[in-house]
């Protein structure tokens, strides 16, 4: 695909946001108003400005990477909107925050190459660990820094500006700056840890190569002890597990972190209640309907009210759903715009998979290979984590679904993670 098609395509979805919020707006009787023109100008903008930088900085860069986010992006604004429309303004904020860190980001690299990451891996750890610890902040006291704590996990961070607040989920970041820790440190070591030693029909490197990488395990686990979150503990454990794969393709990493999940969250079952509650909500939804099992009881009666092609934006009931805009969103697009709309999103979800583990295939230098690689995973893991907690798949995580969901904080992480797969793919091209 060329540049010049990459550019319809993103003029095609910003068309699509402002689209979507005209069919809402006259579906609740309103007219037509400045906020369709604004979506359009906004996602025009973001993505546009976007286009441009990846242009000038990163010629070579896939050109499938930025339509599926935009596809995705356009959705969300338009189901946010749907659903409250105060959140949308915000989230058009931040989805020109996004945009603006992640060209400042690509001006970065284009500077300094991908290679200048490679050099501070435990500076990105002590980071990673930091921005985990954030959240345990007291919530209250003189600091401009607070914690919050929401649906008995503590994940967010409150910043005070004086004349406005902001709620940032410092996880998001953690996550990227993680597998680029990941990334450089098993490429440095990718070989010795390959080897190991033979323990019965399994090889295991040796202990000392392992410890700052079991740092990050262990991270994971106090993040699920200390702020009792259990979504980003399988995501940062996942990330873990998945790059320790890619790094020495060795299976029995991942049956032992499969194990070590399920055990984790056998133990979080018994300990905790709130993931408790969301176990229960996960297995039998309708005999508790009345209690745990509400939220995922009706998200499915919104989703097989869609059908085929969906109630239309607009006229479902979606706000029946308790958080339909963050944790449910998937359940809300599959009600208004039916099991087409759902294959749509999951298939731009996947091709933005394909083109991440594609650049990684391609990727000759191993710290962009496995850099590639644990973003995609990331990526993919996170989608499937939320998606199989609507669909019932697995119990639900209450993060966020990548480009889609509402929430600043998660839109910023994802499009800084496309920011770094465009640049990965620019440099394997030179």
């Amino acid at each position: 695909m060329t540049r010049t098609a990459e550019t319809g395509l993103l003029v095609a979805a910003a068309v699509l946001a402002a689209f979507g919020v005209t069919l809402v707006n006259l579906a609740a009787g309103d007219s037509i108003d400045a906020r369709i023109g604004l979506t359009f100008l906004v996602m025009l903008f973001a993505f546009g400005a976007l286009h441009v930088a990846i242009r000038r900085w990163t010629p070579s860069a896939s050109t499938a990477l930025l339509p599926p986010a935009a596809l995705l992006t356009a959705i969300g604004l338009a189901e946010i909107h749907r659903l409250d429309p105060g959140r949308a303004a915000l989230q058009q904020w931040w989805l020109i925050i996004a945009a603006g860190l992640t060209i400042g980001l690509l001006r970065f690299l284009h500077r300094q190459g991908t290679a200048t990451l490679r050099r501070y891996r435990y500076l990105f750890l002590t980071g990673a660990l930091l921005l985990l610890l954030l959240p345990m902040l007291p919530s209250s006291g003189p600091l401009p820094i607070r914690g919050l704590q929401a649906n008995g996990s503590r994940l967010w961070v409150l910043v005070d500006l004086g004349v406005t607040e902001i709620r940032f989920q410092p996880g998001e970041i953690a996550k990227l700056v993680i597998v680029l820790f990941l990334a450089s440190y098993l490429a440095e070591r990718q070989f010795a840890i390959s080897e190991g030693r033979k323990v019965g029909p399994f090889r295991l490197p040796e202990p000392r190569l392992l410890f700052p990488v079991v740092a990050v395990w262990a991270g994971s686990i106090g993040v699920l002890i200390g702020q009792r979150d259990l979504g980003a503990s399988v995501l940062l454990f996942g990330a873990f597990i998945g790059m320790l794969y890619a790094a020495t393709g060795q299976p029995s990493y991942l049956i032992v972190g499969g194990l070590l999940t399920a055990a984790g969250g056998w133990a979080a079952y018994r300990v905790f209640d709130h993931v408790a509650r969301r176990v229960v909500g996960w297995l039998t939804p309708f005999q508790a309907y009345e209690d745990a099992g509400y939220q995922v009881a009706q998200a499915w009666f919104g989703m097989g009210t869609g059908s085929l092609a969906g109630s239309g934006l607009g006229l479902g009931r979606p706000t029946l759903i308790p958080n339909a805009e963050t944790d449910f969103i998937f359940a809300a697009v599959a009600e208004e715009l039916g099991f087409a709309g759902s294959m749509a999103v999951l298939a731009a979800y996947a091709i933005l998979v394909a083109v991440g583990f594609g650049i990684a295939l391609r990727s000759r230098d191993r710290f962009r290979k496995l850099a590639a690689a644990g973003l995609t995973w990331v990526l993919g893991l996170q989608t499937f984590l939320i998606i199989g907690g609507v669909l019932r798949l697995v119990p639900l995580t209450g993060i966020a679904l990548p480009f889609m969901s509402y929430g600043g904080s998660s839109l910023v992480g994802n499009f800084l993670l496309l920011g770094l797969l465009a640049r990965i793919s620019h440099e394997e091209q030179l």
